[in-house]
């Protein structure tokens, strides 16, 4: 056993996890663990801000699929990680999040820079940890890895004083740990299979409806293998976007508040729903009481918390994704579906209703935009959002066929993550584009960042759909508020070209649907990063959409409804 300190001993534990990529920000209550990553292996990517720390350690967790990383100072640095974690949270992300603190003689004195990280976010992790000694460095974070990654994913705090940072000890890091009261897979029950097996086989009109689980689980190619032996169509959540390919003539798109008119009216047609590593959450279900109130509810969770949460089921089965679906297929003998009635509806639905896409003489579209950057990338690309009418366009038009490719902030709906979570992706996948659609309010949230892509070159190209407004909260406004924009529409707008360019970061704009693709083609085309401003129509609204309060079937397709 070597004798290090504590701090040497964070990032041994942290090459013994395989850890590559660690973001953060140094300050005075880490200033010994920075030291000890002078001499380590991992690559540090100093962040302008911690949010923006957490962020990207998101970003590349959800697009590695391996644990992300971020490191802060005590007191402001660690709770300006706290939006990061409770983001990571609600979309059940591995994340590991370590924190300087003030020394333990000087703990509940309120020492310069002391605050109490691991109370205060306690409602917002999975788990959470101080350590004391050396000792217990390599444990804690033997333990951190472990939780974060297993059974359902989640954030791991730990919190290191600057003592124990300095101290001298013996490091052991341990092969495995024990946690009382923590057996992720022991809740597996799948004793009801025979009856989702009936269901499934007897169906005229079913229908599975994929949620981020899937991707957590890995489990998209075993769902997609499903989807196209029993002929069933397939919609999906926000996160659950990646989890089937949109390209496949299966696909119905995202479902719920604003989700493709096809998928919306699928769910509420079928007559039974496979429901896999979906919550449920509101913005998909709208009124829980009529959410396909036609169909016996098939729900497939690895979260017992989960199952009869929000809807009601009939048939629930509580496992691993892939497990499931595997034990489903296996299980189904029948060999011959007759799906043609069933698919022709869906298809006559899918033609009755297209997307939305008013004519806005002569200005750009944002459909416009990022359908012609799915097609110059050819859909391959890391696609990140913000939050807001711009991430909803994202979910519509930029048809997604590979899981952890599309990274949005749906649980909390975070505005500044996508920028940063860019960042992530790009480290996480280096080889493939990595690019950002963001709104003019969302974008200054984290802007801060462009200073980062430039010091690192790192390509990360962002496509901001300028409204010159808050756009989704305006478009409520709009149509719930009888337009009284109140803080919504700005008197003036930043100069995003000039911003990028004075951080280190080469700015294109465009105004007229005519510059879209060559504007789009110079941006991926430049070496490192490049923000691209599309100057759309303030007027422009997220439709379909569901009112507050109505089921999903009841769409408005413009503002005149």
């Amino acid at each position: 056993m070597a004798e290090m300190n504590g701090a040497q001993m964070v990032m041994k534990s942290l090459e013994a996890e395989h850890v590559k990529t660690l973001f953060g920000l140094p300050g005075g209550q880490v200033i010994t663990l920075y030291d000890a990553l002078y001499d380590s292996k991992i690559e540090h990517v100093l962040m302008r801000h911690e949010q923006a720390a957490a962020h990207a350690a998101d970003g590349y967790a959800r697009v590695s699929g391996n644990v992300g990383v971020c490191l802060a100072t005590s007191g402001p640095g660690a709770t300006n990680l706290v939006t990061g974690i409770a983001t990571a949270n609600m979309d059940s992300v591995p994340l590991v999040a370590i924190t300087g603190q003030v020394a333990t003689s000087a703990i509940g004195g309120d020492s310069f820079q002391e605050a109490d990280i691991v109370g205060s976010t306690l409602p917002l992790l999975k788990h959470s940890t101080q350590v004391h000694s050396p000792e217990q460095i390599p444990v804690a974070i033997k333990k951190a890895f472990y939780i974060a990654s297993t059974g359902r994913p989640g954030p791991v705090l730990i919190d290191v004083p600057s003592d124990v940072q300095k101290k001298m000890g013996k490091f052991e890091y341990p092969v495995t740990v024990s946690l009382p009261g923590y057996h992720p897979g022991e809740e597996t029950d799948i004793s009801r299979l025979d009856e989702a097996v009936e269901l499934i086989e007897n169906a005229q009109r079913p229908l599975i409806f994929a949620g981020g689980g899937v991707i957590r689980s890995k489990a998209a190619a075993k769902l997609t293998a499903f989807a196209k032996k029993l002929r069933i169509p397939v919609a999906t959540s926000l996160m659950g976007k990646g989890a089937f390919p949109e390209s496949n003539p299966l696909a119905l798109g995202m479902a719920g508040m604003h989700g493709q008119p096809v998928a919306n009216r699928a769910l509420m047609a079928a007559d039974v729903v496979i429901a896999v590593g979906s919550r449920f959450s509101d913005r998909t279900t709208g009124k829980v009481s009529r959410f396909a109130e036609d169909a016996k509810i098939i729900h497939i969770d690895l979260d017992p918390a989960e199952i009869d949460k929000m809807v009601s089921t009939d048939v629930w089965l509580v496992g691993d994704a892939g497990m499931v679906i595997s034990a489903l297929t296996k299980s189904i003998t029948k060999r011959k579906f007759d799906r043609a009635g069933w698919l022709a509806a869906v298809e006559k639905m899918r033609r009755d209703e297209p997307l939305p896409r008013p004519d806005f003489s002569g200005a750009i579209t944002p459909w416009q935009a990022i359908e012609t950057l799915h097609d110059i990338t050819g859909g391959k690309a890391v696609l990140s959002t913000e939050v807001g009418q711009h991430q909803m366009w994202a979910a519509q038009f930029f048809k997604v066929d590979e899981p952890n490719r599309f990274v949005t902030s749906g649980g909390l709906g975070t505005m500044g993550f996508g920028f940063p979570a860019a960042i992530g992706a790009c480290y996480a996948e280096p080889s493939i584009p990595s690019c950002c659609i963001a709104g003019d309010g969302s974008f200054m949230m984290n802007i801060q960042e462009l200073d980062t892509c430039a010091r690192y070159n790192i390509p990360v190209k962002v496509f901001i759909m300028n409204n010159s407004c808050l756009g989704m909260v305006r478009q409520w406004q709009d149509l719930f508020y009888n337009k009284r924009f109140s803080d919504t529409v700005y008197p003036r707008d930043p100069d995003f070209v000039k911003i990028a360019e004075g951080m280190g970061v080469r700015g294109f704009r465009a105004t007229k649907p005519n510059e879209v693709k060559k504007t789009i083609e110079a941006a991926l085309a430049a070496k490192g990063p490049a923000v691209v401003d599309f100057a759309i129509p303030q007027e422009a609204n997220v439709f379909p959409m569901v009112p507050p309060g109505g089921a999903i079937d009841k769409m408005i397709f413009s503002s005149m409804e």
